[in-house]
C-alpha cells in the first residue's frame, strides 16, 4: 500500500486469499455502497444485485489493486462505472421497472423534513413536509451529475472536501466550489416554496 489507509491490512490480507477478510470489507462498507447505488438507480429492487455485482468485480479485480487510492475510493468508482453499466443496460432493453414509476422516494428518504416534526402534527404539516421533500428530491436530481454526487458525499455521506476530492478526483476547491452551487441551485428551487429571499438558508 502507498497510502495510509485503514484498510490496508484486510485488503493485503484478501489479496494473499483471505476470502474471511474480503468478507469483513464487503460488510464494513456494503451499506454505504447500497445507498450511492439507490442515489443513482432509483429502484429498490436493483440495488441488492448490483451491490452484489460491485463486490464480485472488486474481489476479481483485487489482485490488481495498488493502494495508489483508499480501498474505498477504489471500490467507490467500482460501484458507478458498475451502477452505470447496469442503467445503460436498462435503458437499451427499455425496460422500466415498477417500482422506479410507483415510488419516486430515492434521496427523499436522504432529505426528509417531516423527520423533524413536533409531536402535534397534522395532515396539513405532514402533507407540506412531503410536498417539501419532494421538491428537495426533484432540485437534487435535477443537478448535473457533479454537482448533484459532490453534494450527496457531502451532506448524506457526511465526508470532508478532501475525502470527496480525492474520490472524484478533482481539487478540494472545485469540490468547494461545485457543493456551493448545488446547494445554491436546490435553494433556488425550494424558495418559491418555502418563501424565502435570495442569500437564506434553505
Amino acid at each position: 500500500m502507498t497510502i495510509d489507509d485503514p484498510d490496508a491490512p484486510l485488503v493485503e490480507r484478501a489479496q494473499r486469499g483471505d476470502m474471511q477478510a474480503f468478507e469483513m470489507l464487503v460488510v464494513k462498507y456494503q451499506r454505504r455502497v447500497e445507498r450511492l447505488i439507490a442515489r443513482m438507480l432509483r429502484d429498490v429492487d436493483l440495488v441488492a444485485d448490483v451491490a452484489q455485482d460491485t463486490f464480485l468485480r472488486a474481489y476479481r479485480a483485487l489482485p490488481g489493486f495498488r493502494g495508489e487510492s483508499a480501498f474505498y475510493t477504489w471500490l467507490y468508482r467500482i460501484a458507478v462505472n458498475t451502477t452505470k453499466r447496469h442503467m445503460s443496460r436498462l435503458q437499451r432493453d427499455l425496460l422500466v421497472s415498477e417500482s422506479t414509476l410507483e415510488s419516486g422516494d430515492g434521496d427523499q428518504e436522504l432529505f426528509r423534513p417531516s423527520a423533524t416534526l413536533s409531536d402535534g402534527v397534522t395532515p396539513e404539516s405532514q402533507l407540506a413536509a412531503k410536498e417539501l421533500a419532494q421538491a428537495v428530491s426533484a432540485a437534487v436530481d435535477g443537478l448535473a451529475e457533479d454537482f448533484r454526487r459532490a453534494l450527496l458525499l457531502r451532506e448524506v455521506d457526511g465526508m470532508s472536501y478532501e475525502e470527496i476530492a480525492e474520490l472524484l478526483g478533482c481539487p478540494v476547491g472545485t469540490v468547494r466550489s461545485r457543493i456551493f452551487r448545488a446547494r445554491e441551485a436546490v435553494a433556488a428551487q425550494l424558495r418559491p416554496l418555502l418563501g424565502t429571499r435570495g442569500g437564506d438558508r434553505w
